[in-house]
């Protein structure tokens, strides 16, 4: 047995719904400490977060990612215990084989392989949180500010998020769309539905701006990035009764954003839209992230060339899927790329990621140590 696959067997065992750590954190600090790195526990509210830092200050390399995972859902449709890992046909299944202590055990293991053998002219850190698949909010986010507040700077940065499709390494990610979240109220008036003229309804009012938002064009997208994409994800209004006129219907909806508008854009075109509508009605924001994209070339390049290196494969550039804590940390400056196994199972019943894609993942890692240090 692979010393990834061991170590990714070990963390899958770690009960780690979001926020829970479930002792992940400690089985990577324990690996990482034995080989000198310098390790600070970082604990926000009831998250676990650590940072680790290896040799000099310039360049610094981080891997960053997260032990939390999301719930598994009903295990009776598991056909292993979600947080027993259990090898069938070639592949490795466990909630978060694939999103992401596969990666997180390739990262340590790259490390060990590389520091055996080499001495780095930079530095090497680890920025690991329990709260990725949470809220977001007492995670890597917290741990960038600590950062901050001591002057470290990171100039590379790799997330270990499962990016591949269908072959690991055939793609990465250099940047993520923004995510704009809104809850809009309309409302109106109470009333029998055989009165109508005595009420208002607020589910025939909200659609006609409704209509409007899911069909208005809000930009065109760029090379990097596709048009922003306006989503409804729940509708709610109602009594629970079907002679009732409800009084208000609250609408949720999201925005995945470009480069080519920002929140503030976005926020004023939607109340242009409702305003002209003549609707009675409030409306909550709340940015999830704005987008990133990485513009420097030397980590996008040695990531592709060790790529090709390792599996001659020509690797397509993305910022397609949902948000990822590279959102906290891009702002900083540091380049971030997300490479990491392939995604087909992720937040799935029966997770699994292919065991020979461990020590590939592995090496891939170990290449963009030698490449950039």
């Amino acid at each position: 047995m692979s010393a990834t696959l061991q170590l990714t067997k070990e963390l899958i065992a770690g009960e780690s719904v979001t926020p829970a750590d479930g002792g992940c954190q400690e089985i990577m600090i324990n690996r990482l400490q034995a080989l000198g790195f310098h390790i600070q526990r970082l604990p926000f509210a009831d998250v676990s977060n650590f940072w680790a830092h290896y040799g000099s200050w310039e360049p610094l390399l981080v891997f960053a990612g997260h032990t939390d995972v999301v719930p598994s859902g009903p295990e009776h449709a598991w056909e292993s215990p979600p947080f027993v890992p259990t090898e069938r046909d070639g592949l490795l299944f466990g909630r978060g084989a694939a999103d992401m202590k596969g990666s997180l055990a390739a990262m340590v293991v790259a490390c060990e392989e590389y520091l055996g053998n080499n001495k780095p002219t930079g530095g090497i850190g680890f920025l690991i949180t329990s709260d990725e698949e949470g809220p977001a909010t007492d995670g890597t986010v917290r741990v960038m500010d600590w950062l901050s507040d001591k002057g470290i700077g990171i100039k590379y940065c790799v997330v270990g998020e499962p990016s591949s499709n269908k072959a690991v390494g055939d793609t990465i990610k250099i940047g993520r769309r923004g995510s704009l979240n809104a809850s809009l109220t309309i409302q109106g008036i109470q009333g029998h539905v055989a009165y109508p003229h005595l009420a208002d309804n607020p589910i025939h009012r909200a659609l006609m701006p409704l209509s409007q938002l899911s069909e208005e064009i809000w930009d065109k997208g760029n090379e990097s990035f596709p048009p922003t994409s306006f989503q409804i994800s729940n509708i709610h209004s109602g009594t629970g009764v079907s002679n009732v006129i409800p009084d208000a219907v609250q609408v949720e909806f999201n925005f995945r954003f470009s480069t080519e508008v920002d929140e503030h854009i976005l926020k004023q075109r939607c109340d242009a839209i409702l305003k002209k509508c003549g609707i009675n009605y409030t409306l909550n924001w709340s940015l999830s992230g704005n987008p990133f994209l990485t513009t420097g070339d030397e980590l996008i390049s040695a990531t592709r060339q060790s790529i090709k290196d390792i599996t001659g494969l020509e690797t397509e550039l993305s910022t397609s899927g949902g948000t990822s804590d590279g959102r906290f940390i891009a702002p900083s400056g540091a380049q971030v790329v997300e490479l990491g196994p392939c995604n087909q199972s992720i937040h799935k019943i029966n997770e699994h990621v292919r065991i020979t894609d461990l020590d590939k993942l592995t090496e891939l890692y170990r290449a963009i140590l030698q490449n950039l240090l």
